[in-house]
């Protein structure tokens, strides 16, 4: 299972979690409605910002290995080039 599935399953059972704990509180049911929203709020940021570091993520590894396949197109190519001399002498 990928980090990415546990990560949301866990944010998924925080915030039920939090909703039916708010949900059978002994408060007025504006007061209830504020604390959802304001859970909602706390776990919408929360995800935000586990996606942000997941495409950060992503996005650096994209780079490393889009770099290091230039890198290795290069060398490819010196190696053919210096055997094309070798072979035409």
């Amino acid at each position: 299972m990928s980090t990415g599935k546990i990560l949301l399953g866990v944010l998924a059972g925080a915030a039920v979690g939090a909703l039916v704990g708010v949900l059978m509180a002994p408060d007025k049911g504006s007061a209830t409605r504020k604390k959802v929203m304001k859970k909602g709020e706390d776990y919408t940021e929360a995800l935000k910002n586990k996606f942000d570091d997941l495409v950060s993520s992503m996005t650096d590894k994209f780079e490393d290995v889009k770099s290091d396949t230039k890198a290795m197109a290069h060398n490819g190519k010196a190696r053919v080039s210096e055997f094309k001399k070798g072979n035409s002498m």
